[in-house]
């Protein structure tokens, strides 16, 4: 299976009621051979519309801190926990996690990356397996294993944070900072 297949199987999903409330089930963006995933939470409203990640303002702060790390949205790959978008963006609750989660597990296994970039809270809690803060979460590289998969793991601010509370930026930027150094340590090392 490559990643086109997996979206047409699972992009018509109904195990949960969110499908009763979207417009578009959003399976995620990028290079099918990425390194790099980004995973946020949950498509918003704007995500919703155009059937994409991150697309609103807060996807277009995500395409900036990528282009300041020097990584393009073409060369990574961009998607939620969640397909569907909950309604009025309220938090993905614990049953939607455990019913759409394999869809991204999946994803992991297809595009095989090297490291994931966690954005916000639930995502850093459903990569990690734990329910720590987005504050102590952060600032750290994590080991995961999927399968025969190893990556390195960062979990920062969600971009919709961000635009919120400015004064996350700063720690953001160390955040992938680090994340950056981390990929060129390995890229160097792999060669």
């Amino acid at each position: 299976k490559n990643i086109s297949e997996l979206d047409s199987m699972i992009n018509k999903c109904i195990k949960c009621n969110l499908c009763e409330t979207r417009k578009n089930f959003v399976f995620g963006t990028g290079s099918p051979k990425a390194d790099v995933m980004v995973i946020g939470e949950a498509p918003g409203a704007d995500e919703d519309e155009k059937g994409e990640p991150f697309v609103g303002r807060a996807g277009k702060l995500l395409t900036d801190i990528l282009k300041a790390i020097n990584f393009t949205r073409d060369e990574v790959f961009i998607c939620n926990i969640l397909k569907c978008r909950p309604p009025e963006n309220r938090n993905p609750n614990p049953e939607e996690i455990l019913k759409c989660e394999p869809y991204l597990l999946k994803q992991i296994e297809l595009i095989k990356p090297k490291f994931i970039l966690c954005v916000g809270t639930f995502a850093g809690q459903t990569m990690l397996r734990v329910k720590e803060t987005l504050g102590r979460m952060r600032g750290k590289i994590y080991n995961l294993t999927f399968g025969d998969i190893k990556v390195k793991a960062m979990v920062t601010y969600h971009p919709a944070a961000l635009l919120r509370n400015p004064n996350w930026k700063k720690p953001t930027w160390e955040d992938v900072q680090l994340f950056r150094k981390e990929y060129d340590k390995e890229k160097n090392y792999t060669g």
